[in-house]
């Protein structure tokens, strides 16, 4: 350590100064953020040739288009930004002179003073190669979409230092395996939003106009407004995966810390979310855009206090629940034997039926065959985002999974996969499926099967599940999902026959579910998850799955409204509601496994064979 390293004085005169170290790193920060603003008032503003092709001085010949004021604006954003470089050089010093060789403030000040040189260089560069005001080059997007992220890195730089300076928990940057990825993935994903959304503004700064949907239609339509309505998507999506990355993070290092930064991380995207929607309401006047990317960077800084306080997390899931007696762990698996149980962890009989619903949904939104490339990679999309649902189910349920007899042989049990691995793999296969799904058909059904895969981990498994009876009610909409992705698939849109279809699978699951939940009732008691049959008793279940069969009943008849479901479909509905009501009068008898299970098989020929004939219909329909 050098001597220059060394703190000179007492401990209570070295706190004071890490002290106001961090002072003066918060305000840089907040300093930087106000740049960020004014930078976007330069731009949205048309001031941006205030001083012509000179740089760094405003002393040359320049053709502003908005006469002197733009000179006063331009010379003001470059006297600002020029502040940062003497005030980050300052920062770098006085982390030197402060704390010791090797730590993270100061190697998080030397990336501030790269990175706020780096922004130098590409104002620098938009200036001198005229790209700015009108210029609509894909260059000048380019450019644009890289000064983003080097901002992104910027601030997230003087955040850690400010957190380094004020004190934080010993980080291990090494062995963070899966938490490191979900991490890596989500500042990956802000980073791409935020690319979108410089690329989108600048295409409403460029090309103006009131029907963005309507002209992103048009082929002839400049470049930039044809991406518009993909930024909104792209947000939601970003949306979903980070609240399944916190979801997973919660459940992986279970620290009052990490919650507590992950749902601001949350919060604060869902506050995003809501200005980017006021924005478009408004026509995204000038103020709002100064706000909406603030908000994008502390959105961005929001993840890094995640990553910071997951890192240096003390706490990790353990397994509070001894397995039973007589529970051995399997032995590693190599070949083919390993392969079967990377498959086991999609449940396939589960997905089966999901799978069905999407294809001939997929057929009734095309009225016929929607082509043999795209129905086969909805199909492996489809199959790939269900599985990643439930392998990521089975590492979450595996401590309750050793008690009942259903479960208790599968991989994430026995370990003959381990939770890790189970958990990369679950992920790959999303993000695989989401990647499919966007290039082999459209972002709005990659959208909607990142959705249920989320709702179901989210909402049903970390929830709901070991809460609340009414976890199948809630949480079964993740089930009615699969219809929505294969039709949007098709259509790139979600008529109301398309929501009716989500409709009645949502209602259709409690009967099915509760069914299967009255012949493994005594499996759930024994793990403690508060099923209907378990908290209520079977009688009760029993009628509760009465109220949601003559809800599926009425439901089913609803398609018989819209155009192109005709005699076919209504004639095969009106047959099944037979069938089904009458297995629910068996069961009303009797109430013992073997009716039960006969309502829980039939349920699912039921929803199959009705789906398959609304296709069916559809298609004759349009001929």
């Amino acid at each position: 350590m050098s001597a220059a390293a060394i703190p000179r004085g007492n401990g209570s005169e070295m706190e004071r100064g890490r002290r106001a170290f961090g002072n003066y790193v918060w305000g840089v920060l907040a300093y930087n953020i106000a740049c960020v603003a004014w930078g976007v008032f330069v731009r949205a503003g048309k001031y941006g040739d205030g001083c012509g092709s000179h740089w760094p001085l405003c002393d040359g010949d320049h053709t502003p288009l908005m006469g002197d004021m733009a000179r006063w604006v331009e010379m003001s954003h470059r006297v600002s930004t020029a502040l940062i470089g003497l005030l980050v050089i300052a920062q770098l010093i006085w982390a030197m002179r402060l704390f010791p060789q090797g730590h993270l403030v100061r190697a998080a000040s030397a990336g501030t003073l790269f990175f706020t040189l780096l922004e130098g260089a590409i104002g620098a560069a938009l200036v001198k190669f005229g790209l700015v005001v009108m210029n609509d080059s894909a260059a000048r997007a380019g450019v644009m979409a890289f000064h983003v992220i080097s901002t992104f890195f910027l601030l997230s730089c003087l955040y850690v230092a400010a957190r380094a300076a004020d004190g934080l928990p010993a980080i291990r940057w090494k062995g963070q395996g899966v938490v490191a990825g979900i991490l890596g993935m989500g500042l990956f994903g802000i980073g791409m939003l935020g690319v979108s959304g410089a690329i989108s503004a600048l295409g409403n700064q460029l090309r103006p106009t009131d029907y963005v949907l309507e002209a992103a239609m048009n082929p002839a339509t400049f470049w930039m407004v044809r991406l518009q309505p993909t930024h909104p998507l792209i947000a939601a999506s970003l949306g979903l995966y980070l609240v399944l990355a916190a979801g997973l993070l919660i459940h992986l290092r279970p620290d009052p810390a990490v919650r507590r930064a992950a749902y601001w991380m949350v919060g604060l995207y869902a506050a995003q979310c809501l200005l980017g929607l006021l924005n478009i309401f408004l026509k995204a006047p000038i103020p709002m855009q100064m706000a909406h990317l603030v908000l994008a960077d502390i959105n961005f800084i929001s993840l890094v206090a995640v990553s910071l306080v997951a890192f240096g997390a003390h706490i990790e899931r353990v397994e509070h629940r001894p397995a039973p007696v007589g529970t051995e762990l399997a032995a590693p698996l190599t070949g083919r034997a390993k392969l079967n149980a990377y498959v086991a962890l999609t449940k396939p009989r589960v997905i089966s039926l999901l799978l069905f619903t999407t294809l001939t949904a997929m057929v009734a939104a095309a009225g016929g065959w929607p082509g043999t490339w795209l129905f086969l990679a909805v199909g492996v999309a489809g199959y790939m985002s269900a599985g990643a649902a439930n392998a990521i189910n089975m590492v979450i349920d595996r401590d309750i999974d050793l008690f009942m007899t259903r479960t208790a042989r599968r991989p994430t049990v026995t370990q003959s996969i381990s939770s890790r691995h189970a958990l990369v793999f679950a992920l790959t296969l999303a993000f695989a499926s989401f990647a499919l799904l966007w290039s082999a058909a459209n972002l709005l059904s990659a959208m909607l099967a990142l959705s249920g895969l989320v709702f179901y981990v989210v909402v049903y498994t970390l929830l709901l599940k070991r809460r609340t009876w009414h976890n199948i009610v809630i949480g079964g909409a993740a089930g009615a999902f699969p219809p929505l992705v294969g039709w949007a698939a098709v259509a790139n849109e979600l008529p109301p026959l398309a929501l009716y279809l989500f409709a009645i699978i949502f209602v259709w699951t409690p009967v099915h579910f509760w069914a299967l939940a009255l012949m493994l009732k005594d499996e759930y008691a024994g793990a403690d998850v508060p099923m209907l049959p378990v908290v209520k008793g079977e009688e009760a279940t029993v009628r509760w799955i009465g109220f949601y069969t003559a809800v599926t009943v009425l439901f089913t008849f609803a398609p018989l409204l819209f155009p192109h479901v005709g005699w076919i479909y209504g004639l095969t509905a009106a047959v099944l509601n037979i069938l089904l009501v009458r297995k629910y009068i068996g069961l009303v008898r009797q109430i013992d496994r073997p009716h039960a299970s006969g309502l829980f098989h039939f349920s699912m020929l039921y929803l199959a064979i009705l789906f398959l004939v609304l296709a069916i219909d559809r298609s004759v329909g349009w001929v």
